[in-house]
């Protein structure tokens, strides 16, 4: 490996099919005075933020992701790159924007028709229009399906009621200070009927930002982070809105009451609504990547020139990122945000390329909501990690809000119960798996049926034995990591499969069954997110030119690899895939590798490319 290795060259590979939209995004932030915000009081901030939405308006950036027909760009991928930029800065502006043209423009444009997006998107994109997405309530947050606001047709128009405070829309971004329209979810009532979860066009303030009729407006107050953005809280008490405000892409009400959906199941219906939804998701997921690029680069920059205790051949101090144990604190994390970063950029052009498709493909969307669930737990989870390591990395320094990290730890911290809890999206990854799984194995002949259940049978059996040979591999071969992966998945659905079917055979309650194996379906869904991210990054490194670049990526691979084998080796051991003397040469592997890469760290962190006065620091 090259001793030196040039930062633009990694940032090439990094910044993939978007890369000219980086570079324009990148060249505006350097132009442009950070905005300090950890010592503002709250409504303050709120105001900066508020005005930096005014300023975005200006660029041009926030039409990226809407139809060029009402004056959008029709990128959907750069919409997200752009969103994940803002990460890089105050994540309050970030947060709030994403609420503005993600959530509440992008639920207007996903899930209404040509009548919503002539009325209200070019408002939107220009800011005239500040919306918010009001779905979440009191009672019900994961649990969308059943929330419990009503808008019961009566009369020609829809009446909107919050029936108790349970059913009060909760932390509703825009909702304290500045949103006058709100896209209300709540269950459709139609003649002696409810049809499910829909969503509805719901104005909230006057022009004078008064309250409407029937609506209460409670500000959320002070949170952990992001004090920035203007939660708020929504009842709705007989609020009347036009027939017209249903958002009826997927269900619609004539004017005699007559209900019709496309799609004739409720259920069905109501995952194709939150499906066309997905873009939030993928984008939380990106700008929690961009926080975490954002925090190693500050506790690398700072580990490279702080000095603690004097050699004792020379006496001079020693640089902290020269010890072992702070290479291992920052440098595996450093490992995987790469990792991550690649698994991104393909769910970012997967999404654009569902989005931008002339016809749905209904195979693709589940594939791209199953990958959006599963990237957005972990990589929102690697966040709220890898930033208490950053901060730890920098001790007492790193505690002061001037060097920033404290402040990225609490506004990245809501990022894991946020656009879904990561708990919850897991278990929606395992069930896509499962399906897949019951339905590859339906599709078998009988004799390749056979087959696969003797060589399952014979796998357990193998793994038994205490005198199973294990043959030790080369510790960077990436086609062992690959199998290696591939082989964790495949066992661990293929044991959940097994378990499950074997439950639901007796009598047992259903609800009972699956909680019972709630463990075994989270792993299942981790280790297949565990092997697509690897995936992604394998195809990064084969999309490098630079050669010099390629070879330091390739260790940077490695040690993503096996600092998650690692992490995970208890059940490589369990499971006969690594014997003791093989998981020990693993541990010592990662030393090597973090020792290796040391001298790389600096230009590791400056190949993201984020402006210098958003990564520099009194740590310096």
């Amino acid at each position: 490996m090259a001793e030196h290795v040039d930062p633009a060259a990694l940032t090439t590979v990094l910044d993939g099919r978007w890369r000219e939209l980086r570079t324009t995004l990148r060249d505006r932030m350097r132009s442009t005075k950070l905005a300090d915000s950890y010592d503002l009081d709250r409504e303050t901030h709120r105001a900066q933020v508020a005005e930096q939405m005014r300023e975005l308006v200006a660029t041009g950036h926030p039409r990226l992701g809407f139809s060029p027909e009402y004056g959008g760009e029709g990128d959907v991928g750069g919409s997200v790159i752009s969103f994940q930029l803002l990460g890089y800065g105050d994540l309050s502006l970030m947060v709030k924007a994403g609420v503005q043209w993600g959530l509440f423009g992008g639920a207007v444009q996903m899930l209404g028709t040509e009548r919503h997006h002539e009325k209200y998107l070019r408002d939107i994109m220009s800011l005239e229009l500040p919306g918010c997405f009001a779905m979440t309530e009191a009672g019900h947050g994961s649990d969308v399906q059943h929330l419990r606001t009503t808008a019961t047709y009566a009369g020609g128009e829809f009446v909107i009621d919050t029936p108790d405070d349970d059913a009060r829309k909760d932390y509703i971004g825009n909702a304290a200070r500045d949103g006058r329209v709100a896209v209300v979810f709540a269950q459709l009532v139609a003649g002696e009927r409810a049809y499910g979860v829909h969503a509805f066009v719901v104005p909230i303030r006057d022009a004078d930002g008064r309250a409407m009729p029937g609506v209460r407006i409670e500000d959320c107050g002070a949170k952990a982070g992001l004090n920035g953005v203007d939660n708020g809280r929504l009842w709705f008490d007989g609020v009347r809105v036009p027939r017209e405000a249903l958002l009826n892409r997927f269900g619609d009400v004539t004017g005699d009451g007559t209900y019709s959906s496309p799609i004739e199941s409720d259920a069905r219906r109501f995952f194709t609504t939150l499906g066309a939804l997905v873009r939030g998701r993928v984008s939380v997921a990106g700008g929690a990547g961009s926080a975490t690029q954002r925090a190693l680069a500050i506790a690398i920059r700072r580990g490279e020139t702080r000095r603690q205790f004097r050699r004792p051949d020379t006496g001079e101090e020693i640089v902290v990122l020269d010890y072992l144990a702070h290479q291992r604190k920052l440098l595996p994390a450093l490992a995987t945000t790469y990792a991550l970063h690649f698994a991104q950029e393909e769910l970012v052009a997967m999404l654009h390329e569902v989005q931008t498709a002339p016809e749905t493909d209904e195979r693709a969307q589940r594939v791209l909501e199953s990958r959006a669930a599963g990237i957005k737990a972990v990589g929102t989870w690697h966040a709220t990690a890898t930033i208490q390591a950053a901060r730890e990395a920098c001790g007492g320094a790193g505690y002061l809000a001037e060097n920033l990290l404290p402040g990225l730890k609490a506004d990245t911290d809501v990022f894991t119960t946020f656009e879904g809890d990561n708990t919850v999206l897991l278990q929606l990854v395992a069930k896509g798996l499962l399906t897949d799984y019951r339905d590859n194995f339906a599709d078998l002949s009988p004799l390749a049926t056979a087959r696969l259940v003797a060589e399952q049978l014979m796998g357990a059996v193998l793994e038994r034995l205490p005198t199973r040979k294990i043959v030790s591999p080369a510790l960077h071969d990436r086609t062992w990591h690959l199998d290696l992966f591939a082989d964790r998945e495949q066992h661990v659905l293929a044991g959940l499969a097994r378990r499950l079917r074997a439950a639901a055979s007796s009598d047992s309650d259903p609800f009972e069954v699956f909680n019972d194996a709630q463990d075994h379906v989270l792993r299942a869904a981790r280790a297949h997110i565990d092997r697509l991210v690897l995936d992604a990054f394998v195809a990064a490194i084969d999309r490098c030119a630079d050669p010099a670049a390629k070879a330091l990526l390739e260790r940077v691979c490695d040690l993503h690899v096996l600092s998650t084998v690692e992490a995970d080796r208890a059940w490589f051991l369990e499971h006969g895939r690594l014997d003791p003397t093989l998981a020990k040469k693993v541990v010592a592997e990662v030393n090597a590798l973090c020792k290796e890469l040391r001298p790389h760290a600096r230009t590791l962190v400056d190949a993201f490319a984020i402006p210098e006065q958003y990564v520099a620091t009194a740590l310096d």
